[in-house]
């Protein structure tokens, strides 16, 4: 479970920073961002109440893997984010990205 906890908050984290990037804004990604970390935010609450009661129900159980799958997810979708957006500041920076 800590694991899980772990990866919703750094998920939590990275979302906080997209949603203040300048990038957001130009994309009108500002507002699904911020929503994104408000649900973020009751999903964290919810998992330290489901970690106290895990032990004796093995559908939480289920549940709390499956749930650190899509969180996995999402830290994936945002490191792909991180990655589009170090692309652009190269090519803006250097013009194409393309070899020589």
């Amino acid at each position: 479970m800590e694991v899980l906890y772990g990866t919703a908050v750094e998920v939590l984290k990275r979302v906080a920073t997209a949603a203040d990037g300048e990038i957001s804004l130009a994309w009108g990604m500002k507002d699904g961002l911020k929503k994104l970390e408000r649900t973020m935010s009751t999903v964290k609450a919810v998992l330290l109440d489901a970690e106290k009661k895990q032990h004796d129900n093995e559908q939480l159980r289920i549940w709390l893997r499956r749930l650190k799958d899509v969180f996995l997810d999402a830290e994936d979708v945002l490191g792909e984010f991180d990655c589009e957006l170090l692309q652009r500041d190269v090519v803006k920076m250097h013009g194409s990205i393309g070899r020589k």
